[in-house]
């Protein structure tokens, strides 16, 4: 399924006193992947709230490599791990610029009725989209 690449540079808030980026941020770093992946879809969490549909994260596992600095450039690669039922799966890889691998990690989410906080299907116009 496909892949998407988004890069962006370490800003100085998100390290550590030694300019290492802190453990917590690549927790953003990959839902900015993710939101650039189904942006490339053709999807935003925007619409798809203003649908009146959720996707909150119920899994997260992330493996740290190698760190990364302040003013590196990064690059989160994101691929849809197989089709949405309920859940959506992502996989990642975080590298430097230099090509270095850094993390990687994969995320599970879920489906939800925004009024209800009950788990649906994965909407047809998200499965339309990925057959083409």
């Amino acid at each position: 399924m496909g892949l998407n690449s988004y890069s962006f540079r370490v800003r100085y808030a998100e390290t550590d006193q030694m300019g290492v980026v802190y453990h917590g941020n690549y927790a953003q770093y990959l839902e900015m992947g993710r939101v650039e992946w189904l942006r490339a879809l053709g999807v935003t969490y925007k619409s798809m709230e203003d649908g009146g549909i959720m996707l909150p994260v119920i899994s997260l596992h992330i493996d740290y490599k190698k760190s990364a600095l302040y003013d590196d450039l990064l690059t989160v690669e994101t691929q849809l791990k197989s089709k949405p039922l309920v859940k959506i799966e992502f996989d990642y890889k975080v590298f430097n610029e230099e090509g270095y691998l850094l993390a990687t990690a994969y995320t599970v989410l879920a489906f939800m009725d925004k009024k209800t906080g009950r788990p649906i299907k994965c909407p047809d116009y998200i499965l339309e989209r990925l057959e083409d």
